[in-house]
């Protein structure tokens, strides 16, 4: 299901950001807004600057010029602890969880950070937060997992507790990279179907890097094509992914 067209203000806009490491050009001048409700792909051949986009919004790297607005309120200069409290919330390639960790510890764990009430001294299983923590590992299809170890998870569910966690955050806004990469090409699907249903449902806007281009056409409301840290192109799916430079430069044939 695609949500709608973007309309109104943005809920996070970037403006003429540039950022270079040695002769390699991340972002040249990049333009992107991003809207409540939907869900952004960004694709592009490796190295054309998709994740490192991900990188300066999330404060993990600062650009050389350029803006990034989230709710009318500058990012740039943030530090990433910051950045979540204020509503923006990541997703990585491999999992951040604790491994030796129950699954619902990891949760807990999430909430107390949350709620700044982390306390060595005191046990995850006291916090307040625990039935919450159940409903959104429920909301992923998660919530029989919580008494395993993250360590003995396949990696599907592991992606899918990691999304729970960073539900946990409360964000307005979900960034992603490659939310299925590492998962087994038969629960691909199933795993990304039960994420933009989470998302939905928990009223989260989102921003995926992708390589799976099928993956794009099913689950993205928008898609944004990089090229050489530029935007090369950016609209509805059917029409970006038949576009024959499109085809060219990313999808390849």
């Amino acid at each position: 299901m695609r949500a709608a067209s973007p309309s109104g203000s943005p809920l996070l806009s970037a403006r003429g950001l540039e950022i270079r490491f040695g002769g390699v050009v991340a972002a040249n001048g990049i333009d992107l807004d991003v809207f409540e409700h939907e869900n952004l792909a960004i694709i592009g051949p490796n190295g054309a600057g998709k994740t490192t986009f991900l990188n300066i919004c999330t404060g993990y790297l600062t650009p050389q010029a350029g803006s990034v607005r989230f709710e009318g309120g500058e990012l740039i200069g943030q530090p990433p602890r910051r950045i979540t409290r204020l509503g923006i919330a990541r997703a990585f390639q491999i999992p951040q969880l604790f491994t030796e960790h129950t699954v619902l510890e990891n949760m807990l764990l999430a909430a107390a950070v949350r709620e700044r009430s982390w306390n060595p001294f005191r046990s995850l299983a006291s916090l307040p937060q625990r039935g919450e923590m159940l409903e959104l590992l429920d909301l992923v299809g998660c919530a029989d997992l919580h008494d395993k170890r993250a360590a003995d998870l396949p990696e599907g569910q592991r992606k899918l507790v990691d999304i729970a966690i960073a539900l946990a955050l409360k964000p307005r806004l979900l960034l992603m990279d490659e939310p299925t990469s590492g998962v087994a090409s038969a629960d691909k699907f199933a795993v990304m179907e039960i994420l933009v249903s989470a998302l939905r449902t928990a009223k989260v806007s989102s921003v995926f890097v992708e390589h799976d281009m099928e993956m794009v056409t099913r689950y993205a409301s928008r898609v944004a094509v990089w090229s050489q840290g530029k935007i090369q192109m950016t609209g509805e799916p059917t029409r970006v992914l038949s576009d024959p430079d499109v085809i060219r430069t990313v999808i390849g044939g």
